[in-house]
C-alpha cells in the first residue's frame, strides 16, 4: 500500500524596519536557514545549498527516525526568499529510506501596507511512502493519514515557531552591526567643531 502525507503552514510577521531594509537581510539565505534550524544540525554545502538534520520524529510509536534533507535556498527579486528540498535520507532504516520521498517548498516575502512592513510566508511539506513496512499493513489507511499529516504539521509548526522567535531578532542584530561602521564613517567625515571662545 502506497500512502501520501501533506501539511501546510502560513505566517505573517510585523517588521520594525531598521536603517537597513529587511530586503537586504533576506538576500542572505544562510541567515534564514540559521533562523529556522539549529545551527548544530546544519551543514552549509555551498552558497545556497544546505544539509539539514531534522529533529527526531516518532510515527505511531512504531518508528523513530531522523530525516536528513538537502535544501536549496535562494533570494529572488525584491527580497523574496524561496526554499526547496533536493534530496532526503533516513539513515538506519533502509526499508523506509528506499521507499520514502520528502518534498518541501517554502516562500517568504516582504510586503508594504499603509507604511508598515510585513513578512508573509508559506511552506508545504509532502511525504510519500511506497509499499508500507509490514508492521503497518493492518492499520487502516485513514488512521495512517491522520497520524502522518499530524506529524508533518507538527514539523512545520516547530519551524514556524523558531522562525517567529529568531528571524526578527537576527535581522535587528544584523542591521545594527551593519549600520555601526556606516555611522562611524559618516562621523569621521564631519568637520571638527571649533573650540569655544572663553
Amino acid at each position: 500500500m502506497d500512502i501520501r502525507f501533506t501539511a501546510s503552514e502560513s505566517l505573517e510577521i510585523v517588521v520594525e524596519e531598521q536603517t537597513v531594509p529587511i530586503q537586504h537581510y533576506l538576500r542572505q539565505p544562510q541567515r534564514l536557514v540559521t533562523a529556522i534550524a539549529d545551527p548544530k544540525l546544519m551543514e552549509q554545502l555551498s552558497e545556497s545549498r544546505f544539509r539539514l538534520k531534522m529533529r527526531p520524529l516518532n510515527f505511531m510509536d512504531i518508528y523513530h527516525f531522523q530525516p536528513t534533507v538537502i535544501l536549496s535556498v535562494w533570494a529572488g527579486a525584491s527580497g523574496i526568499v524561496y526554499l526547496n528540498s533536493e534530496d532526503c535520507e533516513i539513515r538506519g532504516i533502509d526499508y523506509i529510506n528506499d521507499r520514502f520521498s520528502l518534498n518541501v517548498k517554502g516562500k517568504l516575502s516582504p510586503h508594504q501596507y499603509e507604511g508598515q512592513t510585513y513578512l508573509k510566508g508559506k511552506a508545504d511539506l509532502e511525504v510519500k511512502v511506497v509499499d508500507l513496512p509490514p508492521p503497518l499493513w493492518l492499520t487502516p489507511k485513514p488512521l495512517l493519514e491522520v497520524a502522518g499529516n499530524g506529524l508533518l504539521k507538527s514539523v512545520l509548526v516547530r519551524i514556524k515557531q523558531r522562525l517567529l522567535s529568531q528571524l526578527l531578532k537576527d535581522y535587528y542584530q544584523w542591521a545594527n552591526a551593519y549600520a555601526e561602521p556606516q555611522n562611524a564613517t559618516y562621523s569621521s567625515a564631519l568637520p571638527a567643531a571649533d573650540n569655544p571662545i572663553t
